[in-house]
């Protein structure tokens, strides 16, 4: 009987270390697009934004995005929902709090995931895919322009900052 219980818990150690690495994907973390300059701490995207939210999705495409998560703002969801609807996908809300925890929960999602949060959010998510080298600052009040391309690999993970005209 100890023998057999031995052999079973040895066994679900070995399986636990041939567990697969995660598939390799790309994770688009981008800011809000242009919010509405109105005196309210939740605005809605303004017309130059749900433009660059349909841009969004045209660039994303035919990129197999599996999730799409957003902060709980309409700003941020509104980015979002063009491409969460051509994807067939949920937006997913997340909490920008902890960006730490978040970002292993996207290392351990399969698929190519579109995040979107803010100017201070984006670059600092991005902050935690790029390891040693040098950070991101946060986004000045007019840059809405920027996709940060987090590539993850089993040879590791890169940070790539690209334009929406660079697609």
């Amino acid at each position: 009987m100890v023998r057999n219980l031995l052999l079973f818990v040895f066994g679900l150690i070995i399986l636990g270390a041939c567990t697969p690495s995660p598939m390799p994907k790309t994770i688009f973390i981008v800011r809000h697009a242009e919010k509405m300059l109105v005196d309210n701490p939740d605005p809605e995207l303004a017309q130059a934004g749900i433009i660059r939210a349909e841009k969004l999705a045209q660039i994303l495409v035919d990129k197999e995005i599996r999730h799409v998560f957003s902060t709980d703002y309409k700003r941020t969801r509104m980015t979002g929902q063009p491409a969460a609807n051509q994807a067939g996908v949920a937006i997913e809300l997340y909490d920008p709090k902890d960006q730490e925890a978040f970002a292993e929960k996207l290392r351990l999602l399969e698929g190519n995931i579109l995040v979107i949060g803010h100017s201070n959010t984006a670059p600092g998510l991005a902050n935690f895919f790029i390891g040693a080298g040098d950070k991101y600052p946060d986004l000045t009040d007019i840059e809405y322009n920027f996709i940060y391309l987090v590539t993850i690999e089993e040879s590791g993970e890169k940070v790539e900052l690209k334009s929406f005209k660079d697609f």
